[in-house]
Parts: structure tokens; C-alpha cells; sequence
């Protein structure tokens, strides 16, 4: 199977989750409630009009076209880099992560005018931004494209 269609598997399947997860947290959560689950975990139904770390999220609106764009951008240069390196496994499997993530926020955004974040971490009273499973999926991806790329510095690989 190509690396493209497999990435797009991939990418499919991280909106599945991530929309799934967070219609099922608006269903059970009411707006700024929330539950604690540990001592450094807690489950919270928030909004973000912004991008990550509420970053522009008071903005009055037109961010959401920026960020939109945006993502529609990255998705375009992610499906052309996963076809130009497509025998690269790790690679495209952490651009596939991206892609999926981007394009779950993307939906939000588009569906509601903004995304729905409901995982805390905090220590103490020093509490992370809440985020979602989107977010979780492009973190992943930059680890998995990070690694990879240290990966094949060490074994004197290439990366084109």
C-alpha cells in the first residue's frame, strides 16, 4: 500500500479518536468544570479560539481564518513530503501524526469556531494549558520525527 494512503489511514483514524473523545467530553462535562482524577491529572471541558497555549484566542476572530489556513497549508506540504520520502517509514508516519492532528482542530474550528480541549496536567497549583487528543497526535508525531531524525544521524544516515 502506498505511504500516502497509509498515512491518511493514519490521519483518519486520529480524527476518529480525537472528535469521538471530545463529543464524548462535551456529552459528560459541563463549560470549566472539572473532574480530578489525581493529584497531577484532572479531566476539564474547555474552548480554545486560538492555537496552542490559547495563543491569539482573544483576537476577535480573525485568527480563526489564519489558523484554518494554516492547517489546510500544512496538510498540502505534509501529503507532498510523505510522497517525496515515501520509503521513510518514521518519517511519514510522524507527519501522518500531524496531519491528523491538524486536521482534528482543523474540524473544530470549522464546526464550532473553535477546539475543544479537556486534558489537564498540573503539579501543584502550576497547571499545563488543557489540550485534546489532536494536540497529543502532533506532539507525538514532532517526538517520532525528532527521534528519527537523531536516529539516523547516529547511525551516519541520511536525511533528504
Amino acid at each position: 500500500m502506498p505511504s500516502l494512503v497509509k498515512a491518511w489511514l493514519i490521519a483518519l483514524l486520529v480524527v476518529g479518536i480525537d472528535q469521538f473523545s471530545k463529543y464524548w467530553v462535551r456529552g459528560h462535562l459541563l463549560p470549566g468544570e472539572v473532574v480530578y482524577v489525581t493529584d497531577w491529572f484532572n479531566w476539564v471541558l474547555a474552548f480554545n479560539r486560538g492555537a496552542a497555549f490559547s495563543f491569539l484566542a482573544s483576537s476577535g476572530g480573525w485568527q480563526k481564518l489564519l489558523f484554518d489556513a494554516i492547517a489546510i497549508l500544512a496538510v498540502l506540504v505534509i501529503n507532498v513530503l510523505i510522497f517525496r520520502q515515501r520509503g521513510e517509514r518514521g518519517f511519514c508516519t510522524g507527519l501522518a501524526l500531524i496531519m491528523g492532528g491538524a486536521l482534528g482542530n482543523l474540524v473544530d474550528r470549522l464546526m464550532a469556531g473553535e477546539v475543544t480541549d479537556f486534558v489537564q496536567w498540573h503539579i501543584g497549583l502550576h497547571y499545563w494549558p488543557a489540550f485534546n487528543g489532536a494536540d497529543s497526535a502532533i506532539t507525538l508525531g514532532v517526538a517520532i520525527l525528532l527521534l528519527d531524525g537523531v536516529m539516523k544521524k547516529s547511525v551516519g544516515g541520511h536525511s533528504s
